[in-house]
């Protein structure tokens, strides 16, 4: 089948921006008065669970709900003041790819269990007018690796599973995207290099030379074509 639609995961994947999220909840544990610090080494350990909330629980069982609620609100106002000075910048191969595949009519969707206004914060609102479907972690309480979120993006879509392809960038979006029948590419972020990403049709460690010709060819090789 043709290929019709690209879907994109967003942190790590468009951007890396992990690192202004360490940095962030960093800030916000600081300005309430806590003495936590997350090292890369202890961050990349708490990207194995989804969302922000849920790190914060898995770090510290014991708190309340309305201190991670509020450590949460922190770290969002944080990451989005630092990504709308410019902390961020697209990786390799994005904008080209996106360019591309806009002019040749295919679809384009985001796939996320981060928020829409770190979405907003870090591509601007005109660049998310570019994508046709936007699920973000306030349309599905499940995360990544449950599908939930491409589910709700091929429901939107109304493009079949087997005419799109994902790009991700971690084992865990990986396994949602493969559960939900999507075939999958992955370029590899900071935090992520070295995961065991099998099911993937590819692995690069980013999109600096790749096109849609290529990514074609990936899915045709992966078809017996």
């Amino acid at each position: 089948m043709s290929l019709a639609a690209l879907i994109f995961d967003v942190d790590g994947t468009l951007a890396e921006t992990e690192e202004v999220h360490r940095d962030s909840f960093n800030h916000a544990f600081i300005e309430n008065g806590l003495d936590w610090h997350w090292d890369r080494p202890l961050y990349r350990d708490l990207l194995k669970v989804a969302g922000g909330r849920e790190r914060l629980r898995a770090f510290a069982p014991d708190v309340s709900d309305e201190l991670v609620a509020t450590l949460h609100a922190a770290k969002t106002a944080h990451y989005t003041r630092m990504a709308s000075e410019g902390a961020l910048s697209l990786r390799p191969g994005i904008l080209p790819l996106i360019a591309q595949a806009r002019a040749e009519g295919l679809k384009l969707a985001l796939a996320t269990t981060t928020s829409r206004a770190n979405i907003v914060a870090l591509l601007g609102p005109k660049r998310c007018d570019w994508f046709d479907v936007v699920v973000s972690g306030e349309d599905t309480p499940k995360k990544k690796p449950d599908p939930s979120v491409y589910h709700m993006v091929l429901d939107r879509l109304g493009v079949p599973a087997r005419q799109c392809l994902v790009i991700e960038d971690s084992a865990h979006g990986v396994q949602a995207a493969r559960t939900a029948g999507l075939d999958v590419v992955v370029t590899e972020s900071v935090y992520t290099g070295g995961d065991d990403f099998t099911g993937a049709l590819a692995v690069y460690p980013d999109l600096g030379s790749v096109d849609l010709d290529r990514l074609r060819r990936v899915r045709a090789a992966a078809r017996g074509k």
